[in-house]
């Protein structure tokens, strides 16, 4: 078992020295050619084109890291905050873009330390594995064929020139081999943790990006929160103010009447009664689309469930959680939930739907999963955008996944400490 893990150990990092060799020395050379360019205007149009591909040459070395060691190396890249226009002037701008993203710097000087310092780790454990193999392909009988045709040979440091000395090349190469076995997957690891000194984003990058994204979430948070007080003001407006109003002008007129025709009058009133207990009910729906009262009373788990029973297909529901979040974060899920659900009803044809809430590594997760044709998309501008924009507020997340064919998947996940001892 361990032999095939140092052979593994050393294919791969055989193929990294193939791609440091091969695909870093090529994409240095010529993306430096390229800048170098951009003062006559060639540069301008090649250099966006060559910094992409140096993107994918590094996105496949983080894939890597974390495939074959474990080794997350996050993309530190500025967002697009829009496309480039077509013609003469896209590439241009692409190329002031890229080049003033701090991150596009440092994958230049990735490449430069992957063709040296990072081919020399990756190269090791099959060139360690392989010299001693030879060790013991001298040691039987080659040592003589090779001196001959070389009029000496050195393994190493062992002068190979007898029988004798080509044992000796056999022990060392033992030990190449030993080596080879048991810090193979360490060289490994050294390779990919000296790529992310290179690819990960800086602290200060971090730092830039944590801004960035509070100033989107900020204004997100804003725009929705405009948004529900135009429609909190919409929904008292045409119905429960509607309805007061008019149960106003019905009780003037009983009151005219209730002498003269007692018979009407009591007409009106029974109108006027109805027509309270609809307003009513509007102000009670529109209070529980403010913020639910079994959600206050009773937390996310017990909210979700009374959501779930009102709708029409099968919802089951399992929920996990050891205390309460704070109220805006439950709010922010209990609506994340209803919106998925809806969406879930409206649009993919299910029969059944499952929500998963449980709180695990400082974070509260979400999964409602249905079994429907699938085929949802996020960028297509669907109400799951305005969720996302909701969780975004508490540096939360959402992600869709909707094969053609199902099913959907919608998770969320909020940052949040859970107060224990709430139920």
């Amino acid at each position: 078992m361990k032999a095939g893990g140092a052979l593994l150990g050393a294919v791969r990092g055989l193929v990294l020295t193939v791609m440091a060799l091969a695909g870093s020395i090529t994409l240095l050379c010529l993306t430096l050619v390229s800048i170098g360019l951009i003062p006559v205007g060639v540069g301008l149009f090649t250099t966006p084109y060559l910094l992409d591909l140096v993107r994918a040459h590094a996105d496949t070395r983080r894939r890597l890291a974390h495939e074959w060691a474990g080794v997350t190396i996050p993309r530190p890249y500025r967002p697009v905050a829009e496309a480039p226009p077509g013609g003469l002037l896209g590439p241009p701008r692409r190329c002031r873009r890229l080049l003033t993203d701090p991150a596009t710097w440092r994958d230049v000087l990735w490449l430069l330390v992957d063709l040296s310092a990072g081919c020399v780790l990756a190269i090791l454990p099959p060139g360690l594995l392989l010299d001693g193999v030879f060790g013991y392909v001298l040691a039987a009988g080659v040592w003589r064929p090779v001196t001959e045709a070389t009029g000496g040979y050195w393994y190493a440091f062992i002068p190979v020139e007898s029988q004798t000395t080509a044992f000796c090349a056999a022990g060392l190469g033992t030990v190449w081999i030993a080596v080879s076995l048991t810090a193979g997957s360490a060289l490994l690891r050294a390779h990919f943790r000296l790529a992310g000194a290179f690819l990960a984003p800086t602290p200060r990058m971090e730092l830039a990006a944590r801004v960035e994204r509070l100033t989107t979430t900020r204004h997100d948070a804003v725009d929705t929160s405009a948004a529900e007080l135009r429609r909190i003001e919409r929904d008292l407006h045409d119905g429960a103010q509607a309805r007061l109003v008019a149960m106003g002008m019905s009780l003037g007129v009983i009151e005219a009447l209730v002498e003269k025709d007692p018979a009407k009058a009591k007409e009106l009133l029974a109108a006027a009664r109805a027509s309270s207990a609809e307003a009513l009910s509007e102000l009670r729906d529109l209070v529980r689309g403010i913020h639910p009262p079994v959600l206050a009373e009773r937390g996310l788990g017990d909210a979700v469930r009374a959501l779930a029973l009102r709708m029409e297909m099968p919802v089951a529901v399992d929920v996990q959680l050891p205390g309460r979040a704070e109220e805006p974060v439950e709010a922010a899920a209990y609506f994340a939930v209803s919106e998925a659900l809806t969406n879930a009803a409206k649009h993919s044809g299910a029969d059944q739907v499952w929500v998963d809430i449980h709180h695990a590594e400082g974070a509260l997760r979400i999964a409602v999963t249905d079994n429907g044709r699938g085929g949802a998309d996020l960028a297509a501008g669907s109400g799951l955008r305005g969720v996302e924009r909701r969780l975004g507020a508490f540096d939360g997340v959402l992600a869709v996944s909707s094969p053609p064919g199902g099913p959907t998947m919608v998770t969320m996940e909020l940052p949040c400490v859970l107060t224990v001892g709430q139920p």
